[in-house]
């Protein structure tokens, strides 16, 4: 692969991401769903791809670019920082707690009920199937392809070569059921008036309608901070964030993977190195001139491209021989998604519930990617704080790496109702910190109402 390979796939995504505009700005079936152009870019490449009509040819790195855009989106959220206003932290440290406490309910929830449906219907229905099979839809679903394809190489490690086809299936349904299950959901959130910054799409303006805005709505994207005569002020942000990100991943792939511990995801650090140059910055007079709402464009405009990229390379191979156990763990994932919108979302979440639940919802269907598209459509602003309690959270990395490492392990050795058992003991926790920490909400989901809508 060139620097020349890398234009062209960019060059392609732009042409697809305007496409989409084109496209948002001019059928309303899009509009009614508040689809992104990104999203609609996306689907486009996956169809022209070699999965299907194999009329477009991108690298063979275009894969790993959701990866690395994701690393400049929490870079940004880091050097942005944060501020806990007078008097406001104890309710900052209630709401962290209590949206990671969810958090961990809906990552173990898959994990408890996948492997007992498959333990008492799957086993039942095909006494011979490997009893690794109950993971896989957690693997797909709350991790993703990526994960998929780790378990399937542990398990093809232990002599079931399947399991990393079946993985890749339950990952390519979780996105597209995270694509139109949230989707649908934020339609009917809007009806209900579960959404804090996104109201009824009949009282919505033609500027979120169609993504066009308006001349006399329009404002500055941000202030110009350094001379152009010196250095482009865009230039200067861009180099910031490119700075953090790449120093973040150096220190993540050639000093903690080799010395510390392997498996931190590049994100979590650059977030991390991104927060300790705004609390170094903001004690001199550099931060002057970082301009947060450039940072946040920049933010913006990777997360559009994570999209196209992340939608453009799904992996949508289909094991037919495994159809009904796939299609019954499908349901179970399904229903472990929804209920950990409602009721569980509304439940232990007060203020922003339902964005923050759709972003649980997208990232438990596949990625990350899935959840900022939902995310972006309630709450573009991230008013919500979603981003910045989940990315002030990594040791939930640490335990997704120690599941992935040791329950394919133990699920082969016959420890499948002792595996199911401990993470249905975390579900219990999970919830039980919200009960006494008084963060169970009993009251109405509707017009709660957002941190600063």
């Amino acid at each position: 692969m060139t620097v020349y390979d890398f234009l062209s796939d960019f060059a392609i995504a732009s042409l697809f991401i305007l496409v989409g505009q084109f496209l948002r700005a001019k059928i309303k079936f899009f509009q009614e769903f508040f689809i992104p152009s990104s999203l609609l870019a996306g689907f486009m490449g996956l169809i022209l791809g070699k999965q299907f009509l194999n009329v477009l040819h991108f690298s063979d790195g275009a894969g790993s670019y959701a990866g690395m855009l994701i690393i400049i989106v929490f870079t940004v959220v880091g050097l942005n920082g944060f501020e806990i206003k007078k008097g406001e932290g104890a309710e900052t440290m209630r709401r962290v707690t209590s949206f990671n406490s969810y958090r961990f309910l809906a990552y173990f929830i898959q994990f408890t009920l996948g492997i007992a449906a498959t333990l008492i219907i799957v086993k039942f229905l095909m006494p011979n199937l490997n009893p690794g099979f109950g993971i896989l839809m957690a693997s797909g679903f709350t991790g993703g392809h990526g994960t998929a394809a780790a378990v399937g190489k542990t398990f093809a490690d232990l002599g079931w070569a399947e399991a990393g086809d079946l993985g890749m299936t339950f990952a390519t349904v979780g996105i597209l059921s995270g694509v139109f299950g949230g989707l649908i959901f934020i339609k009917i959130a809007t009806k209900l008036g579960w959404t804090a910054y996104v109201k009824d799409f009949r009282f919505i303006d033609n500027d979120l309608r169609t993504g066009l805005v308006a001349k006399n709505h329009r404002k500055s994207m941000g202030q110009e901070t350094i001379s152009s005569v010196s250095l482009d002020s865009l230039g200067f942000h861009v180099a910031m964030v490119a700075m953090i990100a790449g120093f973040g991943y150096l220190l993540n792939s050639r000093v903690l993977a080799v010395h510390v511990i392997k498996g931190i995801p590049d994100f979590t650090v650059a977030y991390l190195l991104g927060l300790a140059f705004f609390l170094i910055f903001r004690k001199t007079k550099v931060y002057d001139y970082v301009d947060k709402n450039v940072n946040s464009r920049i933010s913006g405009t990777a997360t559009d491209f994570l999209v196209f990229f992340g939608v453009a390379m799904i992996n949508t191979k289909v094991i037919v021989e495994y159809a009904l156990p796939l299609i019954l763990l499908i349901l179970v994932g399904l229903v472990c998604v929804v209920i950990c919108v409602v009721p569980m979302g509304y439940r232990m979440n007060h203020k922003s519930w339902f964005e923050r639940s759709i972003f649980v919802y997208g990232y438990s269907t596949g990625v990350f990617a899935i959840g900022f598209v939902l995310l972006r459509i309630v709450d573009p602003d991230n008013k919500s704080h979603t981003v910045d309690d989940t990315a002030m959270t990594p040791w939930l990395s640490f335990c997704e790496i120690f599941t992935w490492s040791t329950v394919p392990v133990a699920l082969i050795n016959g420890q499948g109702w002792f595996v199911a058992g401990i993470c249905a003991l975390i579900c219990v926790v999970a919830v039980a910190i919200c009960l006494v920490g008084k963060m169970w909400y009993k009251d109405s989901p509707a017009g709660r109402g957002g941190y600063d809508a």
